[in-house]
Order: C-alpha cells, then structure tokens, then sequence
C-alpha cells in the first residue's frame, strides 16, 4: 500500500484507533510523523510511555489539532490538549502551537486562554503578542488590542501585521 500515512489518519478520523495504530507501525521506522501520530493516539487513548520530541511538537501538534477540529473530532482534540502542561516541558512553545490553532478555528475564548499561557514563557514572541491584540480586536476590548500590538511592535518594530492593526485601532 502506497498511501500508509494517508491511510491511517483516514482510520483516526473515522474512530478506528486500531487500524490507524496498525497502518502508523507499519511506518514508524520510516516516518517521523507516524511515530508522532502513534503518540498522539496514546494521548486520546490516555496510556501515554514514550515521549514526543521537540520537533514532533513543533510539526505536527498544531496540524494534527487541526484536522481533529476540522473532522469533528473535538473529544480527541481535547483529550490531546489536557495533556499540554507534559508536551510543555518538552518543547515550552506548546501553548502557543495550542492557542493559535483554537484561534484559527474560531475557538477565540479558548485560544486566548492558552495565548496568554504562553506569554508567561515568550513575552518576547511578536506573534504572540500579535494574535492576542488581534483577538482582543475582534472582542472590540481596543485598549488591550492596542497594548498588546504596542508589545509586539516593541519587539519588532516593522512588523506589518501588528502596524496595519494599529491603523484600524487608531
């Protein structure tokens, strides 16, 4: 079979953990991404015994929400999420990763809880402080939109997005 990785994320989707945890062994060897997804099962399925790396949370974390979010799967997106603090101490830009796929997903009161998470461990990130001025925009809060976008300004003077959102607060 050619199409192993598909495949298995088509069995994750469609709730057959076993199947796609079958397809994902196949090429774990071979695949970064199916070991990560193999770890991600195990978070759905609560027996988590092996650790993800750095780069399989950097990766895939924020993908593969995303396609849980998109195919209705939210209980395996939330079972993934309540482990953020463990994957935190493994790569610390987790919650951001977490925050700005929730944001993306219209999940704007979700994602500003784990945004302002992950300003306690990135006050220096210009998108950090971008996505949470853009959030607190469209909540029509303007002076904390505008606080947070002068931070990311701070930190990065010409950063366009943060500029153009200046304009409309102003």
């Amino acid at each position: 079979m050619k199409n192993i990785l598909e495949n298995a994320y088509s069995c994750l989707v469609n709730e057959n953990l076993e199947e796609a945890k079958k397809n994902f062994l196949l090429i774990k060897e071979q695949d970064i991404r199916a070991s990560w997804a193999l770890f991600m099962i195990s978070l759905i399925e609560g027996d988590v015994r092996e650790y993800p790396t750095y780069f399989q949370l950097r990766n895939f974390l924020e993908i593969d929400l995303n396609i849980l979010i998109q195919n209705f799967k939210g209980e395996y997106a939330e079972k993934v999420i309540r482990y953020c603090d463990f994957m935190f101490t493994i790569n610390p830009e987790v919650y951001k990763f977490i925050g700005r796929c929730l944001y993306n997903n219209k999940l704007e009161e979700q994602a500003l809880f784990f945004l302002e998470k992950a300003k306690s461990y990135f006050w220096h990130d210009p998108e950090l402080h971008y996505l949470l001025a853009y959030i607190y925009y469209n909540k029509k809060d303007f002076s904390a939109s505008r606080k947070c976008a002068e931070h990311c300004l701070q930190i990065l003077p010409k950063y366009f997005p943060a500029l153009d959102l200046m304009s409309k607060i102003a």
